[in-house]
């Protein structure tokens, strides 16, 4: 006799939980380079080709410093040095919570859907962020001169 096929059993937890952790590590190693070797002191990153070109901050600077100073737990300094990398950090955070959440759980991954009018709110929102931070009144956006 033979038996009946059966639905096969979910992945085990710690297979899972596989591209989470990788996805974490992938993160993690270059955050602790950035922890120990500081992008405050001159000479160990290379400059900003936007700022050389064009003088103003672009949108990642100070992104170094940011991952940096949130390594050693100074979030206020950080958001001095990216406010937008902050906020990056905390919505890839949150995602990476979930994703964790339902591989721990055995759900499905959650769906990040991202259509043509978010990116262009993403754009606006980038471009208001890079003037903001070059002008006068957002110059406490814009990371401090190292």
């Amino acid at each position: 006799m033979n038996a009946a096929p059966t639905a096969s059993a979910p992945p085990h937890v710690l297979r899972r939980l596989g591209p989470p952790l990788a996805a974490l590590a992938a993160v993690a190693v270059p955050t602790g380079y950035l922890a120990v070797v500081d992008p405050n002191a001159p000479g160990h990153y290379p400059d900003c080709p936007f700022r050389a070109a064009t003088g103003w901050w672009c949108p990642g600077c100070g992104g170094l410093r940011c991952v940096h100073a949130l390594a050693h737990g100074d979030f206020t300094g950080a958001l001095h040095d990216n406010a937008a990398a902050v906020l990056l950090f905390g919505v890839l955070g949150v995602l990476w919570l979930r994703w964790g959440w339902a591989a721990l759980t055995g759900g499905p991954p959650p769906a990040v859907a991202v259509g043509g009018r978010r990116w262009a709110l993403i754009a606006l929102l980038v471009v208001v962020f890079t003037v903001a931070r070059n002008s006068p009144v957002g110059a406490g956006l814009a990371p401090p001169l190292v």
